[in-house]
């Protein structure tokens, strides 16, 4: 067994600037419709669960990168942050070669998000 840790923190306005310059085209490269979905149910607190979900995606993909032989083997879309029933978020991997168990913390303020993955392989 091995396991595998990636973090990554990120300002709130970045992902807010993003949204508002590329809109659709941003929104659907980097989340699934779910998650989209989800963010705009959040209203003025919207921002800040897009770019919790953005962290949580970079912290994921830092974690699996020794796993890749190539970075370009796994999209923005392979991977979905969705919430348990009680609230806790977990990962989806959407594209079957990814099949692996990944634990999410994520964790966002005014200005930043933050999110810590951790894979577990064989």
């Amino acid at each position: 067994m091995k396991i595998f840790c990636g973090t990554d923190i990120i300002e709130i306005d970045r992902v807010k600037k993003s949204i508002e310059d590329k809109q659709e085209i941003f929104l659907n490269k980097i989340y699934t419709s779910s998650e989209i979905k989800y963010c705009e149910s959040k209203n003025n607190a919207k921002y800040q669960h897009y770019a919790a979900r953005f962290a949580a995606k970079e912290a994921i993909f830092k974690a699996i990168s020794e796993t890749l032989e190539n970075k370009y083997d796994i999209t923005w879309t392979d991977v979905e942050i969705v919430n348990d029933t009680n609230g806790k978020p977990k990962v989806n991997f959407l594209n079957k070669k990814f099949q692996m168990q990944c634990e999410i913390s994520i964790s966002h303020c005014k200005t930043y998000a933050v999110a810590t993955a951790i894979i577990i392989t064989d």
